[in-house]
């Protein structure tokens, strides 16, 4: 089985949010940087991080550090986006069959999360409207 951080990271490098089904748990709960609520649920969590690879995943992308534990992982990122400087961590928790069953994602500065939320607003707003039509 490959370890679900390495399926994370080749899910990531590969902007596939499709694959977002197998890695993720039924029960899956994330945690925005911009929503105050908890998204739970493979539905809304697989929505919300394929909008994040979307969004973050451009070319200045890149994993800076990295702590591996037995069931978590705290990943450091940064990033530009549209000029600004983008610095944030991935806390990632899966369960005994390698499916993430937590991920929370925190960004600073105050300037990047303001950056992320008003990019995160506009993808997730036409995907709803794609979806109704």
């Amino acid at each position: 089985m490959t370890h679900p951080i390495d399926a994370w990271h080749a899910l990531a490098k590969a902007r596939n949010p499709r694959a977002l089904a197998a890695l993720l748990a039924d029960e899956v709960v994330f945690h925005s940087p911009v929503v105050h609520t908890l998204q739970r649920g493979k539905l809304l969590a697989s929505q919300y991080l394929g909008a994040a690879l979307m969004i973050l995943g451009n070319q200045s992308f890149r994993y800076v550090r990295e702590i591996r534990g037995e069931r978590d992982a705290l990943l450091e990122f940064e990033l530009e986006l549209e000029g600004v400087a983008v610095n944030g961590v991935d806390l990632i928790r899966w369960n005994d069959a390698g499916q993430i069953t937590d991920f929370k994602v925190m960004i600073r500065p105050l300037k990047a999360i303001q950056a992320v939320q008003q990019k995160m607003a506009e993808l997730l707003a036409q995907m709803q409207q794609q979806a109704q039509q």
